[in-house]
């Protein structure tokens, strides 16, 4: 149980910063960096809390520390010429529609719904549409609450980033529970819901319950897991302990546990300083007393978490705190992907050093993950066979259920980033799933 005096211990009270304007550290920053940010976020959504800002960065280390990295556009998360074109639009103090105009040509050309997820994976049937839903695996429906496709801070990785930028043609969002059950029933190869963004729990435990407690009552289909993904654990962990609404969430986790529904908090940690404050910890363990489980992914990024002892001590304390690693992914080709993007084959190296340094316990884990077109495709090694230097690689999921679990190889390519980049290999044609 959590005592009264460590909650109260943590208690902080939130700010949320959309203006760089506002954020007092920047001031002392050298000039360039500071036009870098203000450049670049007129392109990629920007948002930072306090909590981030005051005791996740360390500001003696930038711009390298990873946390600012993490969440404070760099400027080279856009192309040279695209940077030069919105610097200069602001510098002449150019009107905010011409900025805007720009903007929008830019974020289009940043493959914004990246692995068909706008032209494959909305599900309709008779002519219907669902949207804010995706189904791609069998197994698993994602839904997008209208009022949590917001963040209390944007990764700069993030791969819906689209969903933040005012856009709504392309952007995910529906409040249609009825719907959602309908589906459902519909679907008796469906047993998990996602709840997803965005972030769900950005939003009051009593918006929650509204999308929530429909499948706690209806228990459509054959539904047994309600996921939740989340960046507030690592984000903002007072949300669980100290806001207004902790114990009426806290509450909502118990009624669906109690329901005899699965309740997985699928938490996104991305470097191993955010699960470093007392407060994270308290957040966990209030977490784990609903009945609920904790699991943890991230995607692999570089100057964020591209070194193994990051993800060991990650993954050491998720296990000391009672959460499960889950994932490391692969970061999606879209945004500022360019900026972030690490080899296939480094990395599997960073993955498989990182994962002969854990114990069993940690050892859940499975990556490194891309989750491309077709389904989720693990990077299971590298060897020579027939000769031949290859990737082996698995489909954890797949778009056809038929590819589940089914292994297969890619020449070696040192400077292939993700799976539209291989070639089959032993000079075939095609990979067996085109």
């Amino acid at each position: 149980m959590i005592s009264t005096d460590m909650i109260e211990s943590v208690r902080y009270k939130l700010y949320s910063r959309k203006n760089i304007d506002q954020i007092p550290q920047l001031e002392n920053l050298p000039k360039e960096l500071l036009v870098g940010i203000k450049t670049v976020s007129t392109v990629l959504p920007f948002r930072v809390n306090n909590y981030v800002v005051d005791q996740l960065i360390d500001w003696d280390n930038i711009p390298d520390d990873p946390i600012y990295q993490l969440t404070f556009p760099q400027p080279d998360m856009l192309e040279k010429q695209h940077f030069e074109k919105m610097h200069n639009l602001l510098k002449n103090n150019a009107s905010k529609e011409n900025i805007h105009s720009a903007a929008r040509k830019i974020q289009m050309d940043m493959n914004p719904h990246p692995a068909g997820q706008m032209d494959l994976n909305v599900p309709e049937e008779s002519g219907k549409t669902f949207n804010g839903m995706q189904h791609k695996y069998n197994e698993t429906v994602l839904f997008f609450p209208t009022q949590g496709q917001t963040c209390h801070a944007y990764c700069t990785y993030c791969f819906r980033w689209a969903q933040f930028i005012g856009l709504e043609s392309i952007k995910f969002a529906s409040s249609n529970t009825n719907a959602l059950v309908d589906y459902l029933q519909n679907h008796p190869e469906v047993t998990d819901v996602l709840f997803t963004g965005g972030d769900p729990l950005f939003m009051q435990a009593k918006i929650l319950r509204r999308y929530i407690e429909p499948l706690i009552k209806a228990r459509p289909g054959n539904l047994t897991t309600i996921r939740i993904g989340t960046k507030v654990p690592a984000y903002w962990p007072y949300r669980f302990l100290t806001d207004n609404d902790a114990d009426d969430l806290m509450r909502l986790f118990e009624e669906v546990v109690g329901s005899g529904l699965h309740l997985s908090i699928m938490s996104h940690f991305s470097h191993s300083r955010e699960l470093e404050t007392p407060v994270v910890e308290a957040a966990v363990k209030r977490i784990l007393n609903t009945g609920s489980v904790v699991r943890c992914q991230a995607p692999l990024v570089r100057h964020v978490n591209d070194d193994p002892a990051i993800w060991i001590k990650m993954w050491k304390t998720q296990v000391k705190l009672g959460a499960i690693p889950y994932y490391m992914f692969v970061a999606r080709n879209t945004g500022s992907k360019e900026y972030f993007k690490i080899s296939l084959a480094r990395a599997f190296n960073i993955f498989a050093e990182a994962y002969k340094q854990i114990s069993g316990l940690c050892r859940t884990v499975r990556g490194p993950s891309m989750s491309a077109n077709p389904g989720k495709v693990m990077i299971c090694g590298i060897t020579e066979l027939n000769s031949e230097k290859v990737f082996v690689l698995k489909f954890i999921q797949g778009r056809n259920t038929d590819w589940t679990n089914q292994i297969f190889f890619a020449r070696y390519d040192e400077k292939a980033c993700w799976l539209n980049d291989l070639k089959p290999a032993f000079g075939k044609e095609n990979f067996f799933f085109i």
